[in-house]
C-alpha cells in the first residue's frame, strides 16, 4: 500500500510517498501525541520492523497524516491504531514545532509537527492494547526521570523525543 503524506516540493505542498519523503529529506507534516497522567508520560518502544528508529523509545504516538487528513483526525486515528486507545478521548492541541534529524539509513525527518496532549486522571483508567506491528513495548515514566534517562542513555531514544524535551518542553507540557 502506498502511503502518501503531505510534503513540500519546490515550495508547494503535495502528496509524496512516505519513504521518498525521508530519502529526499523533504519538509513534511506530522503529528505527535503525548499521553500524560500527572507528571508521568506514556512511552512506546517502536517495533523492530519499523524502517527507521526501530527499537527506540518515543512519545506515545508519532506519525504522518495522510494527504488531505486533518492533524486532529490523524492524531485520534493513530492513538487508536497504535495503542488501542479510545479515539473519542479529548486531545489538547499544544503547538506546532519544526525539527530536522538524521534517523539513520540515509533517512531524514524534517517535520512540521502538530503536537497534541491527552491528559488522564489515572493511568489505570486508560485501556491500552498496543498494536504489535507498531509498538513492541510501552511504559509510563515521570518526565523528570525521563530527562535523566535520556541524558544517561541517549541512544535508546528517538531523535524527535530528545528534541521535543530539550527544545520545546514548555510549549508542549507546561499547563
Amino acid at each position: 500500500m502506498t502511503n502518501m503524506v503531505p510534503a513540500w516540493v519546490n515550495g508547494k505542498l503535495q502528496p509524496v510517498e512516505k519513504i521518498e519523503v525521508h530519502k529526499r529529506a523533504l519538509r513534511h507534516k506530522a503529528i505527535s501525541v503525548f499521553i500524560m497522567a500527572g507528571t508521568e508520560t506514556l512511552l512506546q518502544k517502536r517495533a523492530l520492523k519499523k524502517y527507521h528508529c526501530p527499537g527506540l523509545w518515543a512519545n506515545a504516538v508519532c506519525t504522518h497524516p495522510f494527504w488531505n487528513e486533518l492533524p486532529e483526525v490523524c492524531a485520534h486515528r493513530r492513538v487508536n491504531e497504535e495503542l488501542g486507545v479510545d479515539s473519542t478521548l479529548p486531545l489538547i492541541y499544544r503547538n506546532q514545532v519544526e525539527y530536522r534529524a538524521d534517523v539513520g539509513g540515509d533517512l531524514t525527518e524534517h517535520e512540521l509537527v502538530d503536537i497534541f496532549v491527552l491528559k488522564i486522571e489515572q493511568k489505570s483508567n486508560l485501556e491500552l492494547k498496543p498494536n504489535r506491528d507498531e509498538v513492541m513495548e510501552i511504559r509510563w515514566i515521570d518526565i523528570g526521570l525521563l530527562n535523566a534517562e535520556i541524558k544517561a542513555e541517549p541512544k535508546n531514544f528517538t531523535p524527535w523525543l530528545k528534541i521535543y524535551l530539550r527544545d520545546h518542553f514548555n510549549q508542549i507540557l507546561s499547563f
